[in-house]
């Protein structure tokens, strides 16, 4: 199974990009991610929705907005009442801001295992 993150962004308008993506496919949905880092003394959020992967060819997409959202804020909040409004929980931890990792790629793969390691998305077969 190929996993991939598919950045729309810092978080910004794309934000709403991601809750389109959400209402759109939200029986795909499999987790809602809130990826904290601090930056700068400010505490920033990746969202994530974890897609189930697709019946052909096995690709699972996951759509992230980078660290762009500032914790806690309105855009967060939006995120949050789209998760409600599809009775999914936002599952939040702390991780490593992507600008501590030489190429944004790096940054993915180690989320990814991240995400592995907590069972939030299946290893690979």
């Amino acid at each position: 199974m190929i996993q991939r993150f598919i950045e729309l962004g810092e978080g910004y308008s794309d934000l709403y990009e991601l809750l389109e993506i959400m209402e759109s496919n939200k029986n795909r949905i499999t987790q809602l991610l809130c990826l904290k880092v601090k930056k700068e003394d400010k505490i920033y959020a990746s969202l994530v929705a974890v897609m189930q992967p697709a019946s052909e060819g096995k690709f699972q997409p996951l759509y992230i907005c980078r660290e762009g959202v500032p914790f806690p804020s309105k855009r967060y909040e939006l995120f949050e009442s789209k998760a409600a409004q599809l009775n999914k929980e936002i599952i939040t931890f702390d991780v490593k801001p992507s600008t501590d990792f030489a190429e944004t790629e790096l940054f993915f793969h180690y989320l990814i295992g991240i995400l592995r390691l907590n069972y939030l998305i299946p290893p690979l077969l």
